[in-house]
């Protein structure tokens, strides 16, 4: 058996309601003084109140930073590390959906490591140490509290990575009830997001990819494909919602040591030039990077089809099991309200070619793709999607 190696963050809680009891589960972690990373819209509605109160009723001071945009910008993210430095705390906290988490994981790092941020973009530059972490995701989609990855956008539209085994947090707590009532646009665009990490992580190339990862990719697919819809519909089924969430969870364990590949390279222009979310941007090429991908990697979409879709299990030749597959992930988009084309987004046709150049600067997702992609495909995929 190949060798590999399998990260991820020291402890999971699963639990409704868990948020409510941070204090217990990681205070003495966090230490006394804590930086609670969030966006605006969280704090208004509440959302980060219980948290709050844990901490203070057992005596630690919080700050919060509440300035977190969708796909934070290196200014947010700067912003972020010298407000924990005026106020000397001690461990980070971020809540919320993957921006927010993505910028406490940077915080922690720069503030504790001292590193400099242009010094550890890419895979494994970052070495630490970091402050104490703790994240709680407020979305089922990104994953990114079991995730090695900070994804920050640089100057007006390029996206850059930090991936490195320090970024793991001490705690993630996984409360599902902070993801009740969640509307139904971004319950599915997440979700679909969730499902890009399992199929990608299942099928990329990279030479960790391992036995683990495909095992919790696989389950997470069978959790996400069994719940998406009740979740989408039905926004306070309880039962759908900790589905989600494990699912989003699993994915992102296995995306984590498996990385993604073209599905993501292909969105980061969609998000970084047009500021289309990143589980809407993913959901928009999904299908398109699936049928390029189909002639090198068909008998792997078989295998987990009917993990996602189970009645096509019925389906015995694996080309079409294949085909259905990839037909089936367009007709659920559909089905969940998604928008579906480029267009649909005001993105302009014009716009394809330097999307295209841009996504080719993700080498280090590219070369996870199961199949080779360039510039010229980017294109036509784009096309496709348009």
């Amino acid at each position: 058996m190949t060798p590999f190696k399998f990260n991820t963050t020291k402890s999971l809680i699963f639990e409704p309601g868990a948020s409510a009891r941070i204090a217990e589960i990681a205070g003495a972690t966090l230490g006394q003084t804590i930086l609670l990373i969030t966006d605006a819209s969280l704090r208004k509605l509440g959302m980060i109140d219980a948290a709050h109160s844990s901490l203070e009723n057992a005596g630690h001071t919080v700050v919060v930073f509440d300035e977190v945009e969708s796909d934070p910008s290196r200014d947010t993210l700067m912003r972020a590390v010298d407000f924990g430095k005026d106020t000397g705390v001690t461990g980070v906290l971020g809540f919320g959906g993957g921006s927010p988490m993505d910028v406490a994981k940077l915080t922690s790092l720069l503030l504790g490591s001292g590193e400099e941020l242009d010094a550890i973009w890419g895979v494994a530059q970052a070495t630490g140490p970091r402050l104490p972490l703790v994240l709680i995701p407020t979305t089922a989609g990104t994953g990114s509290e079991v995730t090695p990855v900070s994804i920050i956008t640089v100057g007006a539209e390029e996206k850059r990575g930090v991936s490195s085994s320090v970024l793991l947090p001490d705690f993630a707590i996984l409360d599902a009830e902070l993801t009740v009532g969640l509307p139904s646009e971004i319950t599915a665009a997440t979700g679909v997001d969730a499902m890009v990490h399992a199929i990608e992580a299942y099928t990329s190339k990279n030479a960790n990819n391992n036995p683990v990862s495909k095992v919790v990719a696989r389950e997470a697919l069978r959790l996400l494909g069994a719940n998406i819809e009740t979740a989408v519909f039905d926004g306070f089924n309880m039962p759908a919602r900790s589905a989600m969430l494990l699912g989003s969870m699993l994915a992102g364990q296995a995306f984590a040591n498996s990385p993604v590949a073209a599905v993501h390279a292909l969105a980061y222009p969609i998000g970084g030039t047009f500021h289309v979310p990143h589980g809407l941007s993913n959901a928009l090429i999904l299908p398109h990077v699936l049928r390029f991908n189909a002639p090198d990697t068909g008998a792997l979409y078989a295998e987990i089809a009917s993990d996602l879709f189970p009645h096509l299990a019925n389906v015995k030749n694996t080309q079409d099991r294949c085909e259905a597959f990839i037909d089936a992930i367009a007709q659920l988009c559909v089905t969940l309200g998604m928008k579906t084309r480029l267009r649909d987004v005001n993105i302009p046709a014009d716009a394809i070619e330097k999307m295209a150049t841009d996504a080719m600067l993700q080498t280090r997702l590219l070369v996870n793709n199961p199949r080779a992609l360039l510039e010229q495909d980017a294109v036509n995929i784009y096309r496709a999607a348009w």
